[in-house]
Parts: structure tokens; C-alpha cells; sequence
């Protein structure tokens, strides 16, 4: 473990932006976001939640994969470049082991999600630990907690001496050399932290309850309105579509996108041929939990959760995951 002063963090920060692009928490119009910054003036250090998880530094909202230029009758693919190594500072632990989820779901697989791989191998993420839970956090009930150092490459916690830091892996090792840092015996101070808010069943007891009728009565408050996906960390489902970036005699040129989807819209598993094998909204409100707490554990070994609460907070219905929980473990009860 070492100890920083704040000025000594924020000359490594601007250090480190020379060579690398920062990406870190700060004011923009009103909200708090993980946006790239220029200097660690630019940095807030002592924030609650972000209103979106930097999710989208290594996954974007809409990414261009592949363009293509046919003049006359040449063809030439043109890959776009990556740009510079990249850095997330002030990441919290559930947004972190966000990644982690994505990383099995992205990457545990034959073959892997190259655009992602290639942004996860560029990242170094820096975390920094939160003093509390927050309002609508349940972090805890996954196993987690606000001063889990677990899935970041470097962990920072605030403590009275200044910020103590400690490096998890060779990507960490290498930022914090270059830190003016002493080697110290302290222990981050213990955050504070509530117990569990409800328990996670397991896969084999969301089978029981597929066909209850809570899900009808649960979808009669969703709007279908997105806003749960995303702003979800570990939403991943993606649209490809096909843009005409110029066209005329001799020469067309195309690009392909890739962009967020919601599986909450209703015409997201529909097919060619016009078959939409989830029509109504309790099929869809089901199947995004289903998909976090029964089928990623099943397929990927992971639960896509990580109680960040994001959900709760931006549903403008009141639908509230951690009360969805509780009531699939009561009703999993019944039958048991």
C-alpha cells in the first residue's frame, strides 16, 4: 500500500495525460458523467453515482466498424484506428465489476467480440473507492461493496493522510511507479456500508416462477421507455445497420455501425420473416431479468448485475429491481 498527497495525484494525473487519453468523472451541464479530460482540475473527486457508468469507453453507443469505398470496380475495407491507450479514473466497484461481467459475456466465448477486446486490452482502469452505499445501491447483495478493489487495475481510497493506493495487476504496477507515492501500513478506512437489501436466488428457482402472473402485473407500470437498459453497465444487446456516407459516378462509400439496443423495445427479437417471438412487454420485462439473474449464470457463470442501482433510479414508473428480487424469492418460497 502507498499514500499520495491530492497534489501529487493530480500531478501524476496530468502526467499520465500526455501519453494516454483520461477518462474521469466531471460537471457537464448539470450532470455528472465519465467524460475525457485535459488537466485533474477538470476532475470530481468527491461524487456519489454518475448518471451513466463508462460503459461506453469500451463499448460506445454507436461505433463504426467498417467502412467501405468502391470506385469503379475497386473495393477497399477501411478498419477505423483505435486511437491512444486509455485510462478510467475514479471508475466505482460496480461499474468495475461491470466490466468483469462484460468481459465474460464479450469474451468468454469462441469467437470473442474483437471491438471490445481490442478497447478492454487499451484500458487501464483506476478505481476509487466509495466512502458509502448510496441511495438505491444494493452492491452488497452481489457480493460487492463500495471499497471492492477486486476488478480495477489500481484502487484509490480517500483516507485522513491523503489517498492510499494499491496496485492489482501489471497494468496498475505501472501507473503507480510512476506516482510520487510512500510505502505506508495503513488500511483504507472501512466504508460505510448497510447489509444485503435481498437475496439473489439462483438460476434453478427463477424456472419456477417463468409463468406467474406477476410478470403481467409488474409490466402494467413499464412504459417500455429504455431508460433501464440503458443506463444498465452491463446491457450489452447491440443494432448493426448500414449508412451511405457518399455516393455518385464511379464511387460509393458506405459505413457500418453498430449502436445500442434496448431488448425492452418491442420489435427487438423480431425476425425477417416478421415473427416476433416476444410480442408483449411482460415477455420483454421478464426476459431482461431473466437474462441478468437465471440465464447469465447459466450460460456465462456470472450474475449481470452488479446493484448499482442506476435502474431504480431512472425508471420514471417506479419499478424497482431489488423489490422484483424480493418478490421472486417469495414466490420461489411458495413453491418450494
Amino acid at each position: 500500500m502507498k499514500v499520495a498527497t491530492r497534489d501529487a495525484l493530480a500531478r501524476w494525473l496530468d502526467s499520465v495525460m500526455v501519453q494516454r487519453s483520461v477518462i474521469a468523472p466531471r460537471r457537464v451541464e448539470g450532470e455528472l458523467l465519465y467524460r475525457p479530460v485535459r488537466s485533474s482540475d477538470d476532475i470530481v473527486f468527491d461524487f456519489e453515482r454518475t448518471a451513466l457508468s463508462p460503459k461506453t469507453y469500451l463499448l460506445p453507443d454507436t461505433q463504426v466498424v467498417l467502412e467501405v469505398e468502391k470506385r469503379d470496380r475497386a473495393v477497399t475495407l477501411i478498419e477505423p484506428e483505435l486511437g491512444r491507450e486509455q485510462v478510467i479514473f475514479g471508475i466505482r466497484p460496480c461499474d468495475a465489476r461491470a466490466l468483469r461481467v462484460l468481459d465474460a459475456l464479450l469474451l468468454g466465448r469462441t469467437p470473442a467480440d474483437a471491438y471490445y477486446a481490442e478497447r478492454r486490452e487499451a484500458t487501464t482502469l483506476v478505481g476509487l473507492a466509495c466512502p458509502q452505499l448510496w441511495d438505491d445501491c444494493f452492491c452488497s447483495s452481489l457480493g460487492s461493496g463500495p471499497d471492492d478493489g477486486s476488478a480495477v487495475d489500481l484502487m484509490i481510497c480517500e483516507a485522513e493522510s491523503g489517498y492510499l493506493l494499491s496496485a492489482n495487476t501489471e497494468k496498475g504496477k505501472v501507473l503507480l511507479e510512476q506516482l510520487e507515492a510512500e510505502e505506508t501500513e495503513q488500511a483504507c478506512p472501512a466504508s460505510e456500508t448497510a447489509g444485503a437489501r435481498v437475496a439473489v436466488r439462483p438460476p434453478e428457482e427463477w424456472r419456477a416462477v417463468f409463468d406467474d402472473g406477476y410478470w403481467l402485473r409488474l409490466a402494467e407500470r413499464c412504459l417500455s421507455c429504455h431508460a433501464c437498459t440503458y443506463v444498465c453497465p452491463t446491457c450489452r444487446c447491440f443494432d448493426v445497420r448500414d449508412d451511405t456516407i457518399a455516393s455518385g459516378p464511379g464511387l460509393a462509400r458506405f459505413r457500418r455501425l453498430r449502436a445500442w439496443d434496448s431488448c425492452m423495445a418491442p420489435a427487438y427479437r423480431r425476425i425477417a420473416g416478421g415473427h416476433n417471438p416476444r410480442p408483449d412487454k411482460a415477455q420483454r420485462l421478464r426476459n431482461r431479468y431473466y437474462c441478468k439473474f437465471c440465464y447469465s449464470p447459466l450460460d456465462f457463470d456470472v450474475v449481470a448485475c452488479v446493484g448499482c442501482g442506476r435502474c431504480i433510479a431512472a425508471c420514471p414508473v417506479g419499478i424497482d429491481i431489488t423489490e422484483m428480487l424480493g418478490e421472486v424469492a417469495a414466490l420461489a418460497e411458495e413453491r418450494s
